[in-house]
């Protein structure tokens, strides 16, 4: 999922490929522009120097005043799933969230006009550069997820080139150098583990990954009707497009209700996007076949995806 321009885009035939995985162009409505939120966290503070940042959410600082459990209700008749306390399913539901429907901003703070429709932005800043798009905001709230649980030693992220980025190499000092197609990792940079480097780890990985990479790391789901919060609808490709299942509800029947995420280009803040199976709601109905269309934007079943791991 690329749409790069600039400097980056001379280092060769990898990022030419990188440029060609942006997101499709989606149908949908204007966002809210009358409701303008700034591109940080409501309920807390971007974290300054000395202050400590929340363990579980750590580009905040601060209380969270409002989370994705508590803002989006499950249906009349429906509960949600039961997720393991730790898992990265809790962890997604208490994601912080913006108050009331929001206007989604761009990496430069510029508020999107023309975007799918959406019913929420979460509270979770999109960086400074046109590199957090569709796929980038899957990997990224995976790889937070990771580092905050303790399970850094997981986050390994492929580029399209296929090379492996290691976030434990990356804390040595190893830095991809790009030539051509090919990637070696020399030892060219700072050591480090705190935030800022992750976030520099991030935004390189961003760079040389996309849709393409991603679809081929995920595992295919047998039953699509039994989707789970952290789920990946995706389309890998030269463009793909990725969605992310934030949270899952069912009824005594065992029929799920899910709940997506996205972003998109130019990089924009991750949000909940409205539903084809309930007009002017967010949930989406849960089928093992079939297509859908959320947001405007076209998907399979079959395309659901899974980390492997909890």
């Amino acid at each position: 999922m690329r749409a790069r321009g600039g400097p980056r885009s001379r280092v060769g035939l990898l990022l030419g490929v990188v440029l060609l995985t942006s997101c499709g162009q989606a149908q949908g409505e204007s966002a809210d522009s009358a409701s303008v939120t700034p591109p940080v966290v409501i309920g807390a503070r971007a974290p300054g120097p000395g202050q400590s940042r929340n363990p579980s959410y750590p580009w905040i600082a601060g209380p969270i005043a409002e989370t994705v459990e508590s803002r989006f209700r499950p249906p009349r008749g429906y509960r949600r799933v039961a997720v393991e306390d730790g898992s990265y399913a809790a962890w997604l539901r208490g994601l912080p969230v913006h108050p009331g429907r929001g206007t989604i901003h761009l990496y430069d703070g510029t508020p999107v006009t023309g975007g799918a429709p959406h019913a929420a932005v979460l509270a979770v800043d999109v960086g400074a550069r046109d590199l957090q798009q569709c796929a980038d905001a899957v990997i990224r709230l995976r790889c937070e997820y990771l580092r905050a649980v303790g399970r850094e030693s997981e986050i390994a992220v492929g580029f399209t080139s296929g090379d492996l980025a290691r976030w434990s190499d990356w804390q040595t000092g190893l830095r991809p150098r790009v030539d051509g197609n090919s990637v070696s990792w020399v030892r060219s940079g700072t050591p480090g583990s705190d935030y800022a480097a992750f976030r520099e780890y991030l935004d390189t990985v961003f760079t040389y990954a996309g849709t393409f990479s991603l679809e081929r790391e995920l595992q295919p789901v047998a039953d699509p009707a039994l989707v789970e919060p952290g789920d990946v609808f995706i389309v890998g490709g030269f463009p793909g497009h990725a969605m992310l299942v934030l949270d899952v509800v069912e009824n005594e029947r065992g029929r799920r209700l899910f709940l997506l995420c996205q972003s998109f280009i130019p990089a924009q803040e991750i949000h909940v996007v409205t539903s084809d199976s309930f007009p002017g709601g967010v949930w989406h109905r849960a089928r093992s076949a079939g297509v859908f269309y959320p947001a405007g934007w076209r998907f399979e079943y079959s395309a659901l995806r899974r980390f492997g791991g909890r």
